[in-house]
């Protein structure tokens, strides 16, 4: 879709996408957009930016998706690796203990802990770099009109918490896109315009949490983050960040969120670890109630949904931004395509089938470590903390783990019975590399996009018109070696061995990686590369 004139706001009329909410999903959805050539109209009713922090942990899935979107140098001086996580009961008894690495199956920490507003920052500066991206802060959604070709877009001045009236007028204006995401929160308006239904799990406690910034950045925190398993008053304690931390504390049977959400009911709870007004900032308290449900349906015609627009979940995890990201991640290659032809507009319900059961197994998890933590019961608790003792114990590790990276449905390839192909969904790897004379991570290195790995030049066993389809779509062609001798322009040395191992253990000798960072499927051998690709464009024009 072209762009049209000018509203006088600094925004056109017309766009390709739509993007409703400027927090860290709609700023990674509309730079992932733009990056791909389209024409991206993102649309805030904050004036300014929230200053205060919210989400504090991500995981590496997540960093590298940030770290593709160039924000590679920023990211290590706004987070810092999570090291560990330990849970104890109210007589000061270890239940558990996690500890993670620096390094991952992705090429980033683990687990990060960061502040929110830092985050936002350079994803909006590098947002605003590019000029395929309008920000239009200040501007509420409040209508919409969709026809088979676009959706006009009604906006209304906003101050952010209230309309804005000037002269006791509120100013409006419309924009139009083919497609209009919605990046817009728990309370998302594009989500009041779908039909979809909400599947609520009905789980929900009320936490007062507080972020604290100690005037001693030298005081050792010991574990740096602590879950506190006591019936009295479940408590988290964790980093918030390079130079903050954040405490949060259940509400109680008989305590209203009125009398907990109090500066001087923080500094009361603040008080056992030594926090007082004369060495620590109280720099936000405030009272959150956690929830566990999701829209049952993130794409309706030419509106979807992302983030918490999409899906609502307790912090336990430490998956809800994480999972609005890997939204983005998800949805806009796929909407790319589908926008410049290259697939059916079918690819788009593949989104939903894939999201979503990544989605709901994350907010199983959320809920399954709730129950364990909000327990208020001193007869439960003690049953609980008996059954964690045992499995520490005896080595057992009473959680299921953070969500898996596989994917089970959607444009992956399969077996002629229907069944899941080898390797297929499976979250790729990144290591080290060195391409025409750059060395480090695969993505800063090589690049985003659709790529084919092989031990062998591909390009052998294509012919014309299979390398002339994938140039077309972008697919690009590479052979892996662990010779630091080769050279190539399509060459790609294994510096750290982490592909060429990988295919050699698995018994592959190439695999299709998808702009998510997700495989679509495994060849053993070169002469099965023809037949994987075509796998891929069959799935494009029948998705």
């Amino acid at each position: 879709m072209e762009s049209g004139n000018d509203t006088g706001t600094g925004m056109k009329s017309e766009y390709d996408v739509l993007v409703v909410g400027a927090g860290p999903v709609g700023l990674t959805t509309a730079i992932q957009l733009a990056t791909r050539g389209r024409r991206v109209g993102l649309v805030e009713r904050w004036p300014q930016p929230y200053p205060l922090p919210r989400a504090v942990v991500f995981d590496h899935e997540t960093a590298r998706i940030l770290a593709s979107l160039g924000l590679a140098d920023a990211l290590p001086t706004l987070s810092e690796p999570a090291e560990d996580y330990e849970w104890r009961n109210g007589e000061g008894e270890t239940l558990l203990r996690l500890a993670f690495d620096d390094t991952s199956h992705s090429g980033w920490p683990f687990m990060s802990i960061f502040t929110q507003p830092r985050l936002e920052a350079v994803l909006e500066e590098r947002a605003r770099s590019l000029p395929g991206i309008d920000i239009l802060r200040g501007w509420e959604a409040v209508d919409l009109t969709e026809d088979t070709a676009s959706v006009q877009l009604v906006l209304a001045e906003s101050a952010g918490d209230r309309p804005m009236v000037r002269d006791g007028v509120r100013q409006h204006r419309t924009v139009r896109g083919a497609y209009v995401i919605g990046c817009d929160g728990a309370n998302s308006f594009v989500r009041s315009r779908m039909r979809t239904a909400v599947t609520d799990l009905g789980f929900q406690y009320d936490w007062l949490v507080l972020d604290v910034i100690p005037h001693d950045q030298d005081r050792v925190w010991a574990p740096r983050n602590l879950q506190l398993c006591e019936p009295a008053r479940p408590t988290t304690v964790v980093s918030g960040g390079p130079g903050r931390r954040r405490w949060e504390f259940m509400r109680l049977p008989g305590e209203t969120v009125a009398e907990l959400n109090q500066a001087e009911t923080a500094w009361r709870l603040l008080a056992p670890w030594n926090l007082h007004p004369g060495n620590a900032t109280l720099e936000r308290h405030t009272v959150y109630t956690f929830q566990a449900r999701w829209a049952d349906t993130w794409r309706e015609r030419r509106l979807l949904l992302a983030g918490d627009a999409a899906h609502q979940m307790p912090p336990f995890a430490g998956q809800g931004m994480c999972s609005g990201i890997r939204d983005a991640a998800n949805l806009s290659w796929k909407l790319d395509l589908v926008m410049s032809g290259h697939a059916d507009e079918t690819l788009l319900d593949t989104y939903t089938t894939e999201r979503s059961q990544h989605l709901r197994y994350a907010i199983e998890l959320s809920v399954h470590l709730g129950r364990i933590i909000c327990e208020p019961d001193p007869v439960e608790a003690a049953a609980r903390d008996a059954r964690m003792l045992a499995d520490r114990r005896a080595r057992r590790d009473p959680l299921a783990g953070m969500p898996p990276q596989t994917l089970t449905a959607g444009l992956l390839a399969r077996r002629t019975d229907g069944t899941l192909a080898d390797q297929a969904g499976t979250l790729g790897r990144q290591g080290r590399v060195r391409f025409r004379d750059r060395a480090g991570l695969f993505d800063q290195v090589v690049g985003e996009g659709l790529v084919l790995l092989a031990a062998e030049d591909p390009r052998q066993v294509l012919d014309d018109a299979a390398v002339a389809w994938c140039e077309g779509l972008g697919v690009r062609l590479l052979r892996l070696t662990d010779d630091p001798a080769a050279d190539g322009p399509f060459v790609v040395t294994d510096l750290d061995g982490t592909y060429l191992p990988h295919l050699a253990e698995t018994g592959h000798q190439a695999m299709l990686l998808r702009p998510d960072h997700y495989v679509f499927g495994a060849a053993a051998h070169m002469d099965d590369v023809p037949a994987l690709l075509a796998a891929f464009r069959e799935g494009l024009a029948t998705a």
